[in-house]
């Protein structure tokens, strides 16, 4: 059978669930399991193609709906794919709680679900013409995609378990022996801390404190919107000179606006650009410089590439948005990563605190000096385990989380707990 007319026989969606440690942020805290599905689309040709992406109930309702309605259509004919996830659809409106965007992110539900069957038919395509997944996208310009080692205040254990292997954080000193810790294991060359937590002047404190420890490394903050403008404008002073670029100060593209228009540091967003139609209003209010791109509510591979030209256009530069994920999603931004131009920051991942319940062959993928190295093998270049697979669905079955909820999950040791942004 020709390659270009291999079609999907089958769609195979598996919830499965792995271990979080507790990580605050500045809507609670990580419950004990991260949940995910994985995608597995079987075609006529022979070709498997995987994909990695939402486990929330909502979400996975809405793949369970498409996927049958997919059979039968051409794995290169992403546009007919796409048309039939809005057709099956239609008017549903529905937000995944992935984080503190999902719930805000409405309008994307269409680009979400597509993404999630995207990368899979992109994993065939490469395999069918014996071309990785980069090739595709237009091709690599890097042979490696660096990561940065993302840092978060944290509890030693959830309450009721024993300390995790990541131990406590929750005050500078823990916060930079939490960051030696992942430069030690994986190289990394830029650090990212998730603020959001405490008072602004000891997240500051914190900063400085990383300043001091590791000189020439990158460094940035994402209090995820809980600061006001004032307070945003207090910190950027405080961190002039300090930081490679502020993420998320404050909530809105207005009040960023404001922001940016009073410190030199570039403004970086996930969460007040997530969809296409809150670009032009950014440019016009100068509200970012860097925007933190995630395919998997960007609308895949292909439109994630299209974003990156979108902001080439307008100066605006590019790194990656990371949430609790396995490897497939890991490997899909490498290739993503590798052949965007002008993603010239490390990106974010969540990898190495989940890595240990890794469901690809062959374990927890490896950073050399803080980065991937981008594969060359057909496809996305990873394979299932089984086993993992089938321990990770098991896991998913018995843990009873459906929805992720940090606010919720923090509520149940401190009651009067409010997620409400911005605080300070």
């Amino acid at each position: 059978m020709s390659a270009s007319r291999a079609t999907i026989r089958e769609i195979v969606l598996t919830p499965i669930a792995f271990r979080d440690p507790p990580l605050l942020n500045a809507i609670g805290v990580h419950e004990p399991w991260a949940l995910r599905t994985i995608v597995e689309i079987h075609t006529d040709a022979g070709p498997l193609g995987l994909g990695e992406t939402y486990g929330d109930q909502g979400h996975l309702e809405r793949l369970r709906r498409v996927a049958p309605t997919l059979v039968g259509l051409d794995v290169f004919a992403l546009n007919a794919v796409r048309a039939q996830v809005a057709r099956t659809l239609g008017g549903t409106v529905g937000g995944d709680r992935h984080g503190l965007t999902g719930h805000i992110n409405l309008g994307g539900t269409i680009d979400r679900v597509f993404a999630s069957f995207e990368v899979a038919l992109l994993d065939i395509q490469g395999q069918l013409l014996g071309r990785p997944v980069c090739d595709l996208l237009g091709g690599a310009v890097r042979d490696r995609v660096a990561y940065s080692a993302y840092l978060f205040y944290k509890w030693a254990a959830h309450p009721g378990e024993a300390p995790d292997a990541f131990g406590e954080a929750l005050d500078p000193a823990g916060i930079v022996a939490q960051a030696r810790a992942f430069i030690d294991r994986h190289g990394f060359s830029a650090i990212k801390l998730k603020g959001g937590v405490f008072p602004p002047e000891q997240e500051t404190a914190a900063v400085q404190a990383l300043r001091a420890a590791f000189p020439q490394h990158l460094l940035r903050i994402d209090p995820n919107a809980a600061w006001t403008v004032e307070t945003s404008l207090a910190v950027a002073r405080e961190l002039d000179g300090v930081i490679e670029y502020l993420e998320d100060p404050t909530p809105g593209i207005e009040d960023m606006g404001r922001v940016a228009a009073g410190t030199p540091i570039p403004l970086a967003t996930n969460m007040c650009v997530v969809a296409y139609d809150h670009i032009a209003p950014a440019v016009e209010h100068k509200a970012i410089r860097v925007l933190l791109g995630d395919h998997h509510y960007w609308g895949g591979l292909v439109r994630s590439r299209q974003l990156a030209l979108i902001c080439e256009t307008f100066g605006i530069g590019m790194s990656m948005h990371s949430n609790s994920h396995l490897g497939i999603s890991l490997m899909a931004m490498t290739h993503l990563a590798a052949a965007t131009p002008n993603l010239g920051y490390a990106c974010d991942t969540h990898y190495p605190w989940n890595s240990a319940d890794e469901i690809i062959a062959g374990g927890a993928l490896q950073f050399v000096d803080g980065a991937l190295p981008v594969p060359t093998t057909p496809g996305l270049g990873v394979t299932l385990d089984r086993d993992a697979l089938a321990r990770a669905h098991e896991r998913y079955l018995d843990c009873a989380i459906r929805v992720r909820d940090d606010t919720a999950y923090m509520q149940r040791f401190h009651p009067g707990y409010s997620g409400v942004l911005p605080r300070w």
